[in-house]
């Protein structure tokens, strides 16, 4: 791993950490629902994004 660093290293880039939600996590889809409702709510595109959202994602039932 040492040696996979310093070659990425050299080639000008460094590690970044990214911490994401767990989306294994019970209340994760809803979390999802509610900030897409936020979005559509104060954005004059959010039901546009609505839209897409519902057109690329089928949400399983609860």
């Amino acid at each position: 791993m040492a040696s996979y660093r310093q070659r990425m290293r050299a080639a000008g880039l460094r590690p970044v950490q990214i911490w994401a939600p767990d989306s294994r996590a019970p209340d994760f889809a809803e979390k999802c629902r509610a900030q897409a409702r936020a979005v559509a709510a104060s954005d004059p595109a959010g039901d546009e994004i609505m839209r897409f959202v519902a057109s690329v994602y089928e949400w399983p039932e609860p």
